[in-house]
This record gives structure tokens, sequence and C-alpha cells, in this order.
């Protein structure tokens, strides 16, 4: 039976040059999971993100935005639209006092960003080694892990805005940065594009060492670890949690943390510190306001590292992250998101929110 014309991945057409139709999604994500978009673009430029926001225009597309694909679960249908990947490169450097000023491409690989900066002895990501994604994702999500956040470091974000078709330069105070969240998912969501970010870092700056773990890895140590030993020392964390891409670890096929860590308040700390013979693992944000791994709870809801629900599982080494041990569907995934939700949800009175981005 020859497809029908009523559906939208079969209608073909004549293309602008670098369009393309029907290209999966899935090779492009780190879970692997995921149909194909109906029109693709990989803008390398801004003039290009212009042009395939022109052509999504006209067609009356939807749109949607993809970075590394590491932070991302595309439904098993795909995406109905224009899927722009962002892959404008490039990194400079300035100078400004004992800062140094490092703008990067929205598109270029964060962990390279940072190797590249560890190697100039710029101090202030080096606790970010590791994480997979594009620049691009950093601002919008907040990006952050063993004692730092890129807000932190965050001079500016050169972004389009999709309401008036302007470039705008904004600087950390536009972006209301919080835990994990930003201008750009939350009050602003959809409406800018980012093209590149600009950090400001201290030049021979001494590493952050806020992190318990990481104090304690490096202790044994010079009194002060040079910034290579702390990125090394990160990623070393991370392989053993499963949180760097590697084809050899089945692990790694996942989308990294899949859910946020909740921040409680007093109240909501104290009951379930009540509820538990054993000590509560917490960190004190603000006054009355409380963060609690999610991990924690999620193997106190009875669930453990490793547990499967047919081709998707809860990493081996780490509870935070749903796994596609081959084959899986988005659908499978949230279902068992979903299982994992309801029984924190039940014994702690705590709503876990995802970090994923849900596409399509």
């Amino acid at each position: 039976m020859s497809p029908s014309n009523d559906n939208p991945f079969h209608q073909m057409m004549d293309l602008p040059s670098g369009f393309r139709e029907n290209v999966p999604l899935a090779p492009l994500t780190t879970l692997g999971i995921g149909g194909p978009a109906r029109f693709f673009f990989e803008a390398r430029s801004e003039e290009e993100v212009v042009a395939a926001l022109e052509f999504a225009r006209r067609r009356s597309l939807k749109l949607f935005v993809l970075g590394g694909g590491s932070n991302v679960l595309v439904a098993d249908e795909g995406f109905p639209g224009l899927v722009v990947r962002i892959a404008i490169g490039g990194i400079s450097y300035a100078r400004q006092g004992e800062t140094a000023l490092v703008s990067a491409g929205a598109g270029e690989d964060w962990d390279g960003v940072v190797a590249r900066c560890v190697e100039e002895d710029f101090a202030g990501i080096e606790c970010l080694s590791g994480i997979p994604g594009s620049v691009g994702g950093t601002p919008i999500q907040n990006v952050g892990a063993y004692g730092q956040e890129v807000s932190d470091t965050i001079v500016l974000v050169r972004a389009y805005d999709r309401i008036d078709g302007q470039i705008r330069e904004l600087t950390k105070q536009d972006c209301h940065f919080g835990y994990r969240s930003s201008l750009f998912n939350t009050t602003a969501h959809h409406r800018y594009i980012v093209l590149s970010v600009t950090y400001g870092l201290k030049i021979g700056g001494a590493p952050t060492l806020r992190y318990a773990d990481l104090q304690q890895l490096i202790s044994h140590q010079q009194a002060r670890p040079s910034l290579h030993q702390v990125r090394d020392t990160v990623i070393a964390i991370r392989t053993r949690k499963g949180m760097v891409i590697d084809s050899l670890d089945p692990d790694s096929t996942s989308a990294g943390s899949f859910f946020k860590n909740p921040v409680v308040t007093e109240a909501q700390l104290n009951m379930i510190r009540s509820s538990q013979s054993d000590e509560v693992p917490f960190f004190r944000l603000t006054e009355g306001s409380y963060k609690i791994p999610a991990a924690w709870l999620i193997e106190c809801a009875g669930f453990s590292k490793g547990d499967r629900r047919g081709r998707v599982g809860i990493s081996t080494k780490h509870a935070l992250a749903l796994v596609n041990y081959g084959g899986a569907t988005a659908q499978e995934i949230l279902l068992f998101a979903d299982e994992i939700k309801t029984k924190v949800r039940r014994m702690f009175e705590v709503e876990l929110m995802t970090e994923p981005i849900f596409v399509g």
C-alpha cells in the first residue's frame, strides 16, 4: 500500500539548500530515542539561524532548537515541524584585568570549552568537566555540578529574540538565573535562541572545592590542587556514575540526571527527617530553603541502581539516570519515570521534577 498523501512525513517538496526532510533524531541524542524531524537544518552561523526561522515562519511550522542532544527526550512519533540544530562554533579570549572573557559559539562542545579553559589556567568552570552537550544549553538550564554553576561566571548571552527578530546581548542579571533555571526556560520559554555565551573566568585562579566528595578525593594531593587535577577528579567521579558519554558503557545511553534535586521548605525537611531512621542528606540554599538529593529520595522509595522495566532502567551507577538499554521507546521511559515520581510523592510528599526537555 502506498503512503497516504495526508501524512506530512510523505509530502515531499523542493527545499532550500541545507534543509532536509524526515531526519532521524534518535542518533542526535544521548538517549538514542525518538522519531524523525519533518524538516531539519543545521545552522552554522547567526545568519543561517535567521534563515531557518524564516523557513519555518513562511510554512507555519512548529520549531524546535536542538543543541548537543544530551538533555532531550524525543517523542516516538518524532517532531512534525522544523528542527534547527545549532552548530555555531568558535572560541575567543579577551583579557580584562585578572579576568579572562571567554566567548564560545552555542554549537561548541561544552566539555571541549572547559578543557581549553583549564589548559589556559582559567578558573571557574573546572568542576563542570565531563558534562555532555553544547555551550548553548548551559545558560538555559544554568548547568551546575560539584559546587559550580555556569551562572557564577556568565557575563553575557548573545541570543536571537523571536518576538521582534533582533539579536540581543543579555547580561547575567537579565538572565534571572536560579537553581537549574533561567529566563530561557521559565518566563521567556521559547522566546530566545542562544547564539553564543561569554564567561568571565579567573586567570590563574584556584579551583573550586565546595563539594564534599571532591574535597575528599583530592585531600591527599598538594595543598592547592591544580585545575587539571580537579578536572580529572570530576571526570573520574562522573565516569563512575555513568555520567560521561562512553560508547563502551551502556549506562551512558541516558539524558544524564532525569530528575532535579527538589528544593523543600524547612517544614518539609523536618517531616522527612522525622520519618527516617537514617540521617537525611540536605544542602541549605537560603533561609528556610533546602535541597535534597533526588537520588536519595528515589532509593528510599524502594528503587535501586540497576532496576529494569524491560528495555529501560535505572543506571547501575547512579539512581538519577534513566537508561535506554537498547530499542527503548519514549513512552517506556515516561512510564518508568512516572512510577518513580508517584512512589516518591506518596512516601515524602515531594514532587520530583524532570530535567530533560520533551520534544514532540
